[in-house]
């Protein structure tokens, strides 16, 4: 999980996923998925797995609001993952289990961004599968 950065335009320091594809014209989801981590969490040498897309809509607050189609990947992370996260990007960063996740959204769901909360409650299945329990 990263904390957006206090500087982002819409929904800072918010907790959400590692990082969101944004591709280039050209560009492949996968290529944008280990651009992203680079850019966005200094993470190189992950092998990400296309799970799927969602599309969604969501108010991001001051009257903005996100209306886009996505590419969902995860990844496995070694034990010694090195993570140098890019300051004008992240806040802060930290592991969570599923469980604790949950909980975290139940005890306070505004410090999560509105994707994240849309990708498990409607798409947690496709996302996650059978490593969700």
């Amino acid at each position: 999980m990263q904390q957006r950065a206090a500087g982002k335009y819409h929904t800072p320091l918010r907790w959400t996923n590692t990082v969101c594809t944004h591709p280039h014209a050209g560009e492949s989801d996968h290529a944008c998925a280990l651009r992203r981590l680079r850019e966005e969490m200094g993470i190189t040498g992950l092998d990400p797995v296309l799970r799927g897309r969602v599309t969604y809509r969501a108010d991001v607050g001051g009257g903005l609001t996100e209306h886009e189609d996505v590419a969902i990947f995860t990844a496995t992370a070694p034990d010694d993952l090195q993570i140098a996260p890019d300051p004008d990007e992240v806040a802060d960063y930290r592991w969570m289990s599923l469980p604790d996740l949950d909980a975290a959204r139940r005890d306070n769901p505004a410090q999560f961004t509105p994707w994240l909360n849309i990708y498990l409650d409607q798409h947690r299945d496709s996302i996650f599968g059978e490593a969700q329990t």
